[in-house]
């Protein structure tokens, strides 16, 4: 060891100037775990109007690559002039303009179950700028519906109120575009049909005449018209017409009027329900108090297993299809917008579809057998033709001279 290295050595710290530090790695300003050691990076920003938002973004590159995004963002809509800025529009207000619109455009049934779901999808994205909301986070948010039983016809409402809510800001100019059409919709099966056999019928009207025998008339009625609970129930006394043989519902499911014919059973029904006004200006009793619930009540009596109400409007259209009716007048019957929601009776006429294939055998017998004129006109034919008839012509020097 030579004396430099000596000196060196032995000066102390004061003397030097130096001090030993350890070196550490600079900490990454905007990402961060949220749970030490889980390895799901969030980020942590401020947006241009200054407010703190946090997303979770997965994996460290990932974190980065957002952050890096979001600031970029942010930087963007503070540099453009004013009149260029997209406005920062949140999720809750234009979820706010759909219930508007739904309380205007929608039956109150319709309406009540938009009000549920739309507290579902605030839970989910409250907090967030509009479009700041991907299809792959709606489809996260949804498959965790799934996963916690929810059908896919339930999963299917709500994307589609999602969808309405961005159709309609894409229409106020709120957002560009709309991320839930290009989430996919989920297979529903719509194939149930549960309907009431005779025997069936015999032992839930028992129960009835025991339990409530004043609501019987409204038994005679749905299983006569097929009206959906809520068009029943709000049907008022100057939506019938007996003299025309007709009911009006104001607004069915789709919003839209509609009209049923009345037959001889509901019309017997109707003229009970007459005789013995509520009050309330209603045909049918109101479902309140003890007698809210008084159709379960009878169908939990008479032992009938995964039956509803709902299933008295499938045994009208199961009857009308039984009966020989086609499938487009049922439809109307209905109310169905669509005739896909009509086909599903379909299965439930056998003769009538026998009887349609069996025309084509009809139809064979019954046409005309071929003659033996009609044979001999259709026989091949030889359309060969003999040279040797064909008269020969010789030319010399280009005039005609004798035909052999």
């Amino acid at each position: 060891m030579n004396a430099s290295q000596e000196r060196r050595i032995d000066l102390p710290e004061t003397v030097t100037g130096r001090k030993s530090v350890k070196r550490t790695k600079p900490k990454l300003r905007g990402i961060y775990e949220k749970v030490p050691g889980s390895e799901v990076w969030w980020i942590r920003y401020a947006d241009a109007t200054g407010r703190i938002r946090r997303e979770k973004a997965g994996t460290k590159s990932a974190a980065l690559t957002l952050y890096r995004k979001r600031k970029t963002e942010a930087l963007q809509r503070k540099k453009l002039p004013e009149s260029l800025r997209s406005p920062m529009v949140s999720f809750a207000e234009i979820a706010r303009d759909a219930l508007q619109y739904s309380r205007a455009s929608k039956v109150p049934a319709a309406h009540k179950a938009d009000l549920w779901h739309t507290e579902t999808l605030l839970r989910w994205f409250r907090e967030r700028t509009a479009s700041e909301i991907t299809p792959q986070e709606i489809e996260k948010k949804l498959s965790e519906l799934a996963d916690e039983g929810r059908k896919p016809a339930t999963v299917n409402r709500y994307r589609a109120l999602l969808s309405l809510v961005y159709s309609l800001a894409n229409r106020n100019g709120k957002v560009s575009v709309n991320p839930a059409r290009l989430v996919r919709l989920r297979k529903e099966n719509n194939a149930r049909v549960r309907f009431l056999d005779e025997k069936e019928e015999t032992l839930l009207r028992a129960k009835i005449r025991e339990a409530f025998p004043n609501r019987e008339p409204e038994f005679d009625l749905a299983l006569n018209t097929g009206m959906r609970l809520s068009e029943q129930y709000r049907l008022t006394s100057g939506d019938v017409d007996l003299k025309r043989g007709m009911l009006t519902i104001p607004r069915s499911k789709h919003g839209e009027k509609r009209f049923i014919a009345v037959n001889s059973a509901a019309r017997c029904a109707l003229e009970i329900l007459g005789l013995s006004p509520n009050g309330s200006g209603l045909v049918c009793s109101p479902l309140a108090g003890p007698e809210r619930r008084w159709f379960a009540e009878v169908v939990k009596q008479a032992g009938l297993a995964n039956f509803h109400w709902h299933d008295l409007r499938h045994t009208f259209a199961s009857r009308l299809v039984m009966a020989g009716v086609d499938l487009r007048t049922v439809q109307e019957l209905m109310g169905h917008k669509a005739i896909a929601m009509t086909v599903r009776y379909s299965h439930l006429a056998p003769a009538h579809q026998r009887e349609a294939v069996e025309r084509l055998v009809r139809a064979a017998s019954q046409s005309p057998k071929p003659t033996e004129a009609d044979r001999a006109s259709q026989a091949p034919t030889d359309t060969k033709t003999s040279t040797s008839q064909i008269p020969h012509v010789t030319i010399e020097g280009g005039n005609r001279l004798q035909v052999q």
